[in-house]
């Protein structure tokens, strides 16, 4: 396996940085990766997916949404747009560099991101989703006790995976505007559920209501006893074997 740092500029004009990571020889196909929320491109699980996949033959771009890890920009301007946003940008700068992802994946709120995004990149043949929720405003549930400060003075400091955020009410605004299920319905291409039913940030009825709004090709995986970020290595690496088999199908 080969890797290349890269950087190219997001939703707000500051560079996102990222890591493609590719087969020795030329990869029969480019996918693109979005962390979870609050996370970065280096987390296990995007790091074990990626690897799986480069294994198959499948080049995987991963980059920090804006203002998360290496990227550049303030977390506090950003919201479930901008995400959006910056997947796009990753999908040309992908393309420009190399060639457009023909399969997106998605942790978390990524998931639902990649949902909103597939439609902004023809390219795309396959989307899989790991812990997604069905509605983007969800993620205010990580943080209920600060939404009456932050309707009340326009923003608040919370503490998300033990780090400080500010979120502002903007962010919580753009979330209550997506219509995820609404994305899916018209996806028309083939989708691949990941969720575990014990999922105690995201509830296993996100993955239900994914999964009857979506056409088919469709598909649902289990991930048993697995928790949201899949922490543990066997967790990560059973779902990385099944998006790359699963894949298979779909990609050139």
């Amino acid at each position: 396996m080969k890797s290349e740092q890269a950087s190219f500029p997001g939703a707000h004009g500051t560079l996102l940085a990222a890591r493609l990571d590719s087969p020795d020889d030329a990869p029969r196909a480019h996918a693109l990766f979005a962390h979870c929320f609050t996370c970065n491109k280096d987390i296990f699980a995007a790091s074990r997916i990626a690897q799986s996949l480069v294994e198959h033959g499948i080049a995987v771009l991963r980059f920090d949404f804006t203002g998360l890890g290496h990227s550049e920009g303030e977390f506090a301007n950003t919201d479930f747009s901008s995400n959006v946003q910056d997947l796009v940008a990753a999908a040309d700068w992908l393309r420009r560099a190399h060639q457009a992802p023909a399969l997106l994946i998605g942790h978390s709120l990524g998931g639902a991101a990649v949902l909103v995004a597939a439609g902004a990149i023809p390219e795309v043949r396959a989307v899989a989703t790991i812990a997604a929720p069905s509605d983007a405003a969800h993620v205010s549930g990580l943080f209920r006790e600060h939404v009456p400060e932050i309707e009340a003075r326009g923003e608040a400091l919370v503490q998300l995976a033990g780090r400080p955020f500010r979120i502002r009410r903007e962010f919580l605004a753009d979330a209550a505007e997506q219509n995820v299920r609404e994305k899916v319905a018209a996806l028309d291409r083939a989708l691949l559920i990941l969720h575990s039913p014990v999922d105690e940030t995201v509830a296993i009825g996100n993955a239900t209501g994914l999964f009857v709004a979506a056409r088919h090709p469709k598909s649902f995986v289990s991930l048993a006893d697995a928790d949201h970020l899949l922490r543990r290595r066997r967790d990560a690496e059973y779902a990385a074997n099944v998006i790359a088999a699963w894949s298979g199908r779909y990609l050139p």
